[in-house]
């Protein structure tokens, strides 16, 4: 059981100097009745503001965050210019599912559902990511028959799972990929003697880049939100 105000300004209402100026408007109600100062709450509680339930804060949030190039993914690292938590601002604390490097960019989910990141980063789940990328020299058809195929990784020790290609530019193709070996777009290109100039990640399962623009996120709800609970869950 926690004070309102914190409880306010955990589920990212206002700050909690905000909070008791709402209480003490009369805007907020608790189970159907006006909050006083000092009212105690837990997540069991039904609270409105201004006639507006409240999710708990301990309700599963999903965010999509276009991380831009030069951001790293770590929640703490004095070495890192610029790092994910400079540009999420949400009030309850997420953690992404799955990392872009830095010098690539795009599609980042995030969440506080551990359980959600566990299944989207088991491997044997075959998840679908897609990406957009640029190459320093002109592909060619051999190029895409390899890594459609899969590339042995001499670094890793492995070979990469097969995976949908297509050509959409000269120097530019689509890949989906089903798994997520450490930087390996790039480790499969530079073993076919390819180097990557830009990397886009566009989408992760259902959950699409759209029009979000660099450093910018947004919530993601409804049906989507429940299209990729059932997507995790399946083996």
């Amino acid at each position: 059981m926690i004070r309102l105000n914190k409880y306010l300004a955990d589920c990212g209402v206002c700050s909690r100097r905000e909070a008791d100026r709402l209480i003490g408007d009369g805007r907020v109600q608790v189970n159907g009745n006006l909050a006083d100062m000092g009212c105690r709450v837990t997540e069991t509680d039904k609270v409105t503001v201004d006639g507006k339930n409240l999710a708990g804060k301990n309700t599963p949030v999903v965010l999509a965050f276009y991380k831009p190039v030069g951001v790293t993914c770590t929640e703490k690292d004095k070495h890192a210019e610029k790092i994910v938590n400079d540009y999420i601002k949400y009030p309850v604390r997420v953690t992404y599912a799955g990392r872009l490097d830095k010098e690539s960019e795009g599609l980042l989910l995030l969440t506080n559902d551990g359980k959600l990141i566990d299944a989207m980063m088991r491997g044997a789940n075959g998840h679908e990511k897609e990406y957009v990328v640029k190459v320093n020299k002109e592909i060619t058809g051999e190029f895409l028959k390899k890594m459609g195929a899969g590339v042995y990784l001499r670094e890793l020790s492995v070979k990469t799972r097969p995976c949908k290609i297509e050509r959409i530019g000269k120097y530019t193709f689509r890949i989906i990929l089903t798994q997520g070996l450490n930087r390996q777009i790039r480790r499969m290109c530079k073993e076919l003697g390819y180097g990557v100039v830009q990397l886009k990640r566009e989408r992760v399962m259902n959950i699409k880049l759209g029009k979000l623009t660099p450093g910018c996120y947004r919530k993601v709800t409804g049906e989507e939100l429940e299209k990729l609970y059932q997507l995790a869950k399946e083996d």
